[in-house]
């Protein structure tokens, strides 16, 4: 069983239009002045007042723009953005420019990837590819408590003067986020990811942004609906309850809350696999996907550790009496302790 794919460019989309989304939910919205398009200066700005800007930001204009996405291990790749918005309507259209070819849609929930040489689309919902249900909006999130903020400075990235900003985690289970916001819009154009002593893990930016750029919401939609000529795949998930599946917590790791968890069938080709269960936590803005199956030793070798950037994956086989053993796989963008943690703490019930 392998972790679902990570397509970088995509993910810092996805987190601009929907982890925000959701840590927005739970941050008391700004009054008085605070309220108005500018927002109060960038220096009196709180926690709730940033993300409450990075998060309307893409909402309220077009942009197109080439971004680039570079990891301390010094892997490279980039990618070609168009976004558009119509109320509560939101399009984007990601073309890779490195790799394999892709071209990834998402319009509010609904994400289609086309993969031109296997002639593939595989549509998925946003709900099961990271922090993205609206479980933030019964309030048992406490971005303050585990996260800071503090203006840096300001920069000037593709061409544009932007508020640099740092989300500083008050614990080692977290890393931290390093934001440029275009200073008049308060769009994210570049975005670094750090480490628990503060070194850069992964940074995105674009290299060429255009705002307010003729993109048109219907264009991008045929284009999302032409799969004539390509097999559709759909993945076969089952939205299900740890408990139903026989798993739970024995102690929770701090701050993060579970937010869905789903039953997924054996990979493809893979006569004799079985499903597998996925449970994703969140604590507002990282995110921690607990993937566990059956044990199988002729696929599960090695228990270990790997890093891809910003996200790390830890493999263990949680032996358990009476039961059998499985096999864990953990994947997030958080350090390797916080996936100890949530192993150490995962536990079969039945």
């Amino acid at each position: 069983m392998k972790p679902a794919n990570i397509f970088i460019p995509l993910a810092l989309v996805l987190w601009l239009g929907g982890s925000l989304q959701t840590a927005v939910a739970q941050t008391p919205a700004p009054t008085g002045p605070a309220a108005s398009q500018a927002g109060p200066p960038a220096a009196e700005r709180g926690l709730a007042e940033w993300l409450m800007r990075l998060h309307e930001a893409p909402r309220k204009r077009a942009y197109s723009g080439t971004l680039v996405v570079s990891s301390d291990a010094g892997a490279l790749s980039s990618a070609r953005i168009w976004h558009v918005c119509d109320g509560d309507q939101q399009m984007e259209r990601v073309e890779t420019l490195t790799g394999p070819p892709r071209t990834t849609f998402r319009r509010n929930d609904e994400v289609i990837t086309f993969l031109p040489e296997s002639r593939t689309a595989r549509s998925e919902n946003r709900e099961s590819l990271g922090p993205f249900p609206n479980f933030l909006k019964t309030g048992e999130y406490a971005l303050p408590e585990f996260y800071g903020v503090r203006l840096i400075g300001s920069e000037r990235v593709a061409g544009f003067d932007a508020d640099v900003v740092q989300f500083v985690p008050r614990d080692k289970l977290r890393f931290g986020y390093r934001i440029w916001s275009e200073k008049k819009t308060g769009l994210v154009i570049k975005l670094q990811t750090l480490d628990t002593a503060g070194h850069v893990l992964e940074q995105a930016a674009f290299s060429e942004l255009q705002l307010d750029a003729p993109v048109k919401m219907d264009q991008l939609a045929r284009m999302m609906g032409r799969t004539g000529g390509y097999k559709l795949e759909k993945p076969d998930m089952v939205k299900t309850t740890p408990a139903a599946e026989g798993w739970s917590m024995r102690n929770p790791v701090p701050g993060f809350r579970p937010t869905s968890c789903f039953r997924r069938p054996a990979p493809a080709g893979d006569a004799g696999g079985e499903p597998s269960v996925q449970w994703v936590f969140s604590d507002g803005l990282a995110t921690v996907s607990l993937f566990v199956e059956a044990f199988d030793r002729r696929r599960h070798l090695h228990d270990g550790v790997m890093a891809m950037g910003a996200t790390q994956m830890l493999t263990r086989q949680i032996a358990d009496k009476g039961h059998g053993a499985w096999w864990l796989t953990a994947v997030g963008e958080v350090p390797v302790q916080t996936l100890q943690a949530f192993a150490q703490s995962l536990e079969r019930r039945r």
